[in-house]
């Protein structure tokens, strides 16, 4: 199987997250048959965006021999995605983006994030740099570091993780791609997250002016690690808070305890439409969000609709 029918199939198997060569940015290795790319992790509950520029980076390689490219895209989600607890936002609204792949396997990208719901209105640009390889006919992996930069911080918000290192590995099996992820975060707290993903590929070219369409369903599952921070009393009856209060003793005391467990359910049903240079992507996901032992957050479940365009450049 030609690289980039494997890259392609890897590829779009993520669901979160995020992009051929990244995981919250998209990569792409192009074939001179256009091929579908994301997304989004991750951003992490669902990766929606990450998942579409994982499709557009992955449609857009050139086979057999792999060229230096670049590509353009506009993502946009319809609805407010689950809320990331890694990143502290909400991804919805649009999401322009560039990516450079070189014919080595590295490459670059740079995602902006804009919403009317959020000020300043556009508020978080992520840069990656990785390197994209596949050694066999089966398998094909990525590596990447990613930097997220927030435009301005209103007061009492905190960000915890602003940077992220990750791997991903992709096993095409017949029709179906395996793919597991791993990704790092890091700042101010520390987070481990493992998505393995499954992904059905059904496609089809040359359908009169449409050089390919493509229908990848994929059911992913998030598990991670979070720091979780109780405060505690010290007493518990009314006799000891009131020997606390009159000897200007505390009266709360924090316990800080590492969790670890299932974040995230994700299914997506992505179709791709590839017309010579451009790509064309539009993705329902619906998200069941699971909280972790100890956590007070409020998850609900959510679906909503993504779309994306993006165009590629050859060199």
């Amino acid at each position: 199987m030609p690289l980039k029918a494997i890259l392609i199939s890897l590829i779009l198997s993520s669901v979160c997250l995020t992009t051929v060569r990244g995981q919250q940015t998209d990569s792409a290795l192009l074939y001179n048959d256009p091929y579908i790319a994301e997304l989004d992790s991750l951003l992490n509950e669902s990766g929606s965006s990450d998942f579409l520029k994982l499709m557009d980076s992955l449609i857009n390689l050139p086979a057999p021999t792999i060229k230096s490219q670049l590509i353009t895209r506009l993502g946009y989600n319809s609805n407010v995605v689950s809320a990331s607890r890694t990143l502290g936002f909400n991804q919805f609204g649009m999401a322009p983006g560039i990516s450079y792949y070189h014919k080595s396997g590295l490459y670059v990208d740079a995602t902006g994030y804009w919403s009317k719901e959020y000020e300043p209105n556009y508020y978080l640009t992520v840069g990656t740099i990785g390197y994209l390889n596949s050694p066999t006919t089966w398998w094909s992996f990525m590596t990447e570091y990613s930097r997220y930069m927030y435009s301005k911080l209103n007061d009492g918000e905190y960000i915890a993780y602003k940077n992220n290192i990750g791997a991903s590995n992709f096993f095409d099996v017949g029709l179906f791609t395996f793919r597991l992820d791993y990704q790092f975060y890091f700042g101010d707290k520390i987070a481990h997250r493992i998505n393995p993903s499954i992904m059905l590929n059904l496609r089809k070219t040359n359908l009169g002016k449409i050089d390919r369409i493509a229908f990848y369903p994929t059911f992913s599952t998030l598990f991670g690690s979070e720091q979780i921070t109780e405060t505690i009393p010290y007493a518990r009856t009314l006799l000891g808070i009131l020997y606390r209060v009159r000897n200007h003793l505390p009266l709360y005391y924090e316990k800080t305890t590492t969790e670890f467990g299932v974040l995230n359910y994700s299914l997506v049903a992505p179709v791709a439409i590839t017309l010579k240079h451009w790509t064309f992507i539009v993705s329902y996901t619906y998200n069941i969000p699971k909280s972790l032992p100890g956590e007070t957050i409020n998850l609900v479940d959510t679906g909503y609709l993504s779309a994306s365009i993006s165009k590629r450049i050859t060199f």
